[in-house]
């Protein structure tokens, strides 16, 4: 009995000691809790805070790089590698003559208040991008659409006007996001879609808030991010600062060039330079004299060293371009040699255009920071064959947008074109270059003919080669995609295909 009575309390002390281990390693495994909820958010600053949060009523980049994929989908995505993925559409066909788009659409999408995705609400969100009140900023985009059916709940039917090679690529952009009929009228300020995450809050002047979307519908992907914070820092020696104190996490998209190498060596933080869709262009009134003549937009082009540019402009980091082209897009040709630097061929154009001794002329310069450099660099190329610029700081956007783009009120200016495959614009009418040219304008039309991207590679090469050689606008740059971040962050994109911070498969190492 004394032995039972020894050996009892033994069995009750291991019993307590394991308690009290499992107890101790609770404890502990709850102590590291906080660090990786730490490990679940994410600070991510931006140069630009967005004037609403809609991309499908208003054209600013900062609003798709805070929504796009992140709050709200298209029925089809485009990945980092510029390439149209499936997305709330599955699957489509396309008719022999190119008239009829059929989506298969995934069943079960729900927007964050709950309200289904369907074709009646595809429907919906394409009509208002498309109707006579849109003020959608790529309304264009759907011009061709003549009418859209919904067969079945999972059945959208586009029948369009005339063929649209463009349009699956359209379809993808921050503007042909889905919306839903309840929420959209509200949908600039507090946005509701189908994406990753949820918006919780905009504190103006400051941040933007979103949280992980628990009920997501896309079971393939593991979202890591609980919660997401866009903090909006304009200037670039503060945006440095942040991201060296650990106050932002990341800033994809860092404003000053200069200050790149002083990350190196940064035990925390890692720098990338990847490749955007930003042209900078130094675009001319083509009705005006001097510029209505060829020879003289030739002469300016051979009067700039691009590489020159850069330096002074962008620290050297950019990539130079002959036509309103980047490397990324489709049927890239690089005509930089077409016309080369070559101050004296300049001046000799110059004197068969009537200018022996040269012009003078103004340009309008935005006040981000490319802008006057680059223009600064130019005035001092130009000044070599006779001709003197004038700049002209001019507030950017309102002041701009209405002396350039409304008005055509200038001679010259300058700016960074954001948007991916925008060639075209070269044909539209109007637009601020008042550039008219019958050749390159069917092919435009011609491309659009099409869905082979092959043949379409083939039609841009020749539409670059003719811009090449007209120089509507003085083609210098490509901005790169300056990126600064945490070396424990994953999945961020190094390059841009379109203007976004897409945040699906962004997580911390462990």
């Amino acid at each position: 009995m004394m032995i039972k009575l020894s050996l009892a309390p033994s069995a009750r002390l291991v019993r307590r000691l394991s308690l009290g281990v499992a107890v101790s390693a609770g404890l502990a495994m709850l102590s590291l809790t906080p660090a990786e909820a730490a490990k679940t958010t994410l600070s991510l600053g931006m140069t630009i805070e967005p004037t609403g949060l809609d991309p499908t009523i208003a054209a600013p980049v900062a609003i798709g790089q805070v929504t796009w994929q992140n709050v709200f989908e298209g029925l089809v995505t485009i990945d980092e590698a510029g390439k149209v993925q499936p997305q709330l559409a599955k699957s489509w066909e396309i008719s022999p003559d190119g008239l009829t788009y059929t989506f298969k659409l995934r069943e079960g999408v729900t927007f964050h208040d709950g309200q289904v995705f369907d074709s009646a609400t595809a429907k919906f969100a394409l009509d208002r991008a498309r109707g006579k009140d849109s003020v959608n900023p790529q309304k264009r985009f759907f011009a061709s659409i003549s009418s859209i059916d919904t067969p079945d709940a999972a059945t959208l039917v586009l029948r369009l006007s005339e063929p649209t090679g463009s349009l699956l690529y359209w379809l993808g952009w921050p503007a042909s996001v889905m919306v839903a009929p309840n929420s959209a009228a509200d949908d600039k300020t507090k946005p509701v879609g189908t994406g990753p995450f949820k918006f919780v809050s905009w504190a103006k002047g400051d941040k933007v808030e979103l949280e992980k979307n628990a009920g997501y519908w896309n079971k393939d992907v593991s979202v890591k991010l609980d919660k997401v914070t866009f903090r909006f820092i304009a200037d670039p020696q503060a945006q440095a600062a942040a991201l060296k104190s650990g106050d932002v996490d990341a800033i994809p998209e860092f404003a000053a060039p200069e200050l790149m190498t002083s990350f190196d060596g940064d035990a925390r933080l890692m720098t990338k330079i990847g490749n955007t869709e930003l042209k900078v262009v130094a675009g001319m009134n083509n009705a005006e004299k001097p510029f209505d003549d060829k020879r003289v937009r030739q002469a300016l082009m051979m009067a700039i060293d691009r590489k020159t540019v850069i330096e002074g402009a962008w620290s050297g980091l950019g990539t130079p371009i002959g036509s309103h082209y980047t490397p990324n897009d489709p049927g890239y040709v690089d005509l930089t040699a077409k016309l080369p630097y070559d101050p004296e061929k300049a001046k000799a154009l110059l004197a068969e255009a009537g200018y022996p001794d040269g012009f003078s002329f103004t340009i309008k310069s935005p006040q981000m920071a490319y802008a006057p450099r680059s223009a600064e660099v130019m005035q001092a190329m130009l000044a070599e064959i006779g001709v003197t610029m004038t700049i002209e700081p001019t507030e950017f956007p309102a002041k701009w947008v209405q002396d350039v783009m409304k008005d055509r009120s200038y001679q010259m200016t300058i700016v960074a074109h954001a948007e991916p495959m925008d060639i075209d614009i070269y044909s539209r009418d109007p637009y601020y270059f008042n550039y008219k040219n019958p050749d390159f304008n069917a092919l435009m039309k011609k491309v659009q003919q099409t869905t082979d991207p092959a043949e379409q590679a083939k039609i841009y090469a020749e539409a670059q080669t003719i811009l090449a050689d007209d120089v509507p606008a003085l083609f210098l740059f490509v901005m790169p995609k300056l990126g600064v971040w945490d070396k424990k962050l994953k999945g961020l994109w190094e390059n841009e295909p379109i203007p976004s911070n897409v945040l699906t498969n962004v997580s911390w190492d462990e």
